[in-house]
């Protein structure tokens, strides 16, 4: 059984006498992704800043690697914490190499094996350590800038790594290459990542397993698969279907059909809404959210199939990696 790296037990957070977070229970698995998702202001982002401290909770314990965080010394424990920012924050009178350099050096890391790491790590990320060493941010491209972030976050070998949002001002081509590069990073590594975002389809592809928030609660946390095929509520399965739907609305609902994961014939003698095998999976939903089950038919109104919302996810759960 993996060992528990980060535990919040009973956590509030209080501003100006508005409570943000309430009652915050869960844990974090050593070498494990756990995705925050949530819309704005559900508290992902407060949670994040708590771990390394940036907010301290006002109630509740938390937990690093077993020990209380307030007994941690502050500046070690932000050593032993890689930090990612949603606004890309180098440092602009640095080169690439001394921002990836800075956390090492503090930490007093040999000045060859920072060299060595810096390199590697560049290699890691396909930009040619000759050429980009020497650059300053402002000579680089925002997807590249974003990759030193994740660099300097990663050069001194945390055994945790927080991202917050890292990837919202970027266009869906980088974003979609980034979270790639997460996931091949934390495959060398085996860091254990705490990451927070608004995108329900980002936290599918990247989360082992995905704590969904809603006004400074937990709703449900859960793997993928279990969030797609049980959603703990109708909040949880509203913000499922909506985001994952919408950016498959060019999926045919015949695939659904023709990959196995439509279900049975019903036994109701009732006549059944049809859909065109044609239909997107958007107006499958939309249907669905009137009729439990819908008939697949083709273009001669023969019977190819049947689906119901159960069935959708399933197959959402199954093929969104």
């Amino acid at each position: 059984m993996s060992k528990t790296m980060i535990e919040f037990r009973h956590v509030k957070k209080i501003f100006g006498g508005r409570t943000v977070i309430d009652d915050l229970s869960f844990t974090v698995k050593e070498g494990e992704i756990f995705v925050l998702v949530g819309t704005s202001g559900s508290g992902k982002t407060t949670t994040l800043k708590m771990i390394n401290q940036l907010f301290v909770q006002t109630a509740g314990d938390i937990l690093f690697n077993g020990q209380r965080i307030k007994d941690y010394d502050l500046r070690n424990l932000r050593l032993e914490i890689g930090y990612v920012l949603q606004q890309i924050a180098l440092f602009p009178t640095m080169t690439v190499e001394q921002n990836i350099s800075l956390i090492p050096e503090m930490k007093r890391v040999d000045k060859e094996e920072v060299k060595r790491r810096v390199t590697q790590l560049l290699e890691d990320v396909d930009l040619d350590p000759e050429r980009y060493r020497k650059r300053y941010p402002r000579e680089l491209s925002g997807g590249e800038q974003q990759r030193i972030g994740i660099l300097r976050a990663l050069a001194a070998q945390p055994p945790v790594v927080l991202f917050d949002e890292p990837f919202s001002a970027l266009d869906p081509l980088v974003r979609a290459q980034l979270q790639d590069l997460v996931l091949k990073l934390h495959q060398k590594f085996k860091n254990t990542i705490v990451f927070v975002t608004h995108d329900m389809d980002e936290a599918l592809k990247l989360g082992d397993r995905i704590g969904v928030m809603k006004d400074g609660k937990l709703l449900q946390v859960a793997t993928p698969k279990e969030i797609a095929q049980n959603p703990a509520n109708e909040f949880v399965e509203n913000f499922f279907s909506a985001t994952v739907g919408k950016n498959l609305y060019q999926t045919e609902v015949e695939k659904v059909v023709r990959t196995g994961f439509g279900v049975s014939a019903p036994s109701t003698t009732e006549k059944l809404p049809v859909i065109p095998r044609t239909a997107s999976l958007d107006e499958v939903f939309q249907q669905l959210a009137e009729h439990p089950i819908l008939q697949v038919v083709d273009e001669h109104g023969q019977t190819t199939g049947w689906v119901d919302r159960p069935s959708l996810f399933k197959y959402l759960s199954e093929t969104v990696h």
